[in-house]
């Protein structure tokens, strides 16, 4: 079965299968563009780990809370809510294409945004940030893809797209001007180009059609309930949409 949305599906977030979807997405754009570049690249996955405080949906906290919280300021009174404070490792998996070779110079960075790269001042957030101020200054060519509907984009000069999500392309020798493209669900998403080194041409990367490879091969529809409401809602236009394909769907 495949998903309702035309674009980008937003219930694989909201149903807790991201960290599922987003390593399988990275291993089909690696399989894909080693298809496609030339012999004279190599495409390497990348892991950018980190330890952080697992309280508050992953949030970082500073190192100095004490072992427990206690929500209740008077234990006399009865049992208290109480949650313990435990460390957690986070791997953000990445893509690199470099050419081959001694030297192996980078050439394209790319990047599907996990949720701590959207979460300012944490770890995740900042481990991230450093690394794309690198490409955005020229290091090598960037793509960032943001998947993800909630938490804050980077900041930049000007105004995101107003879409929920977003693709963004920076050419080593344009930066740190980028291309922005918008992306939604109820649309396919555009090609992405892969920009290699001159004078070697993009390589078009159908985005979409991975997207739903991972789906159908996952089964997700077996874990989504495309009635309930997400967090955040969709807005009322995008939710009647879905209602109307729901009602397609199961009245075929």
């Amino acid at each position: 079965m495949a998903s309702p949305f035309a674009g980008m599906d937003p219930y694989i977030k909201g149903c807790g299968l991201w960290e599922d979807f987003h390593s399988k997405l990275i291993g089909e754009i690696e399989r894909t563009l080693s298809a496609l570049v030339p012999e004279r690249y190599v495409v390497r996955t990348g892991e950018r780990s980190y330890v952080a405080l697992a309280v508050d949906e992953d949030v970082e906290q500073p190192s100095i809370l004490p072992d427990v919280v206690i929500a209740s300021e008077n234990p006399r009174s009865g049992p208290v809510l109480m949650q313990a404070v435990v460390k957690a490792e986070y791997r953000e998996l990445f893509l690199e294409i470099h050419q081959g070779g001694p030297e192996h110079k980078l050439i394209t960075g790319i990047e599907v945004l996990s949720p701590s790269n959207k979460r300012p001042n944490t770890r995740g957030w900042r481990l991230y940030h450093r690394k794309r101020l690198a490409f955005l200054t020229g290091h090598a060519n960037f793509v960032e893809l943001d998947l993800l509907r909630r938490g804050r984009r980077m900041p930049m000069v000007g105004t995101w797209p107003d879409s929920p999500y977003y693709l963004l392309v920076c050419r080593k020798k344009e930066a740190p001007r980028c291309t922005v493209w918008p992306a939604h669900y109820t649309k396919r998403l555009p090609l992405v180009p892969i920009p290699l080194a001159p004078p070697d041409a993009d390589i078009p990367l159908d985005l979409q059609s991975l997207i739903e490879a991972v789906y159908r091969r996952s089964r997700y529809e077996r874990d989504i309930d495309y009635h309930k409401p997400l967090r955040p809602p969709l807005i009322s236009e995008d939710a009647a949409w879905l209602a109307e394909q729901l009602r397609e769907s199961e009245g075929a």
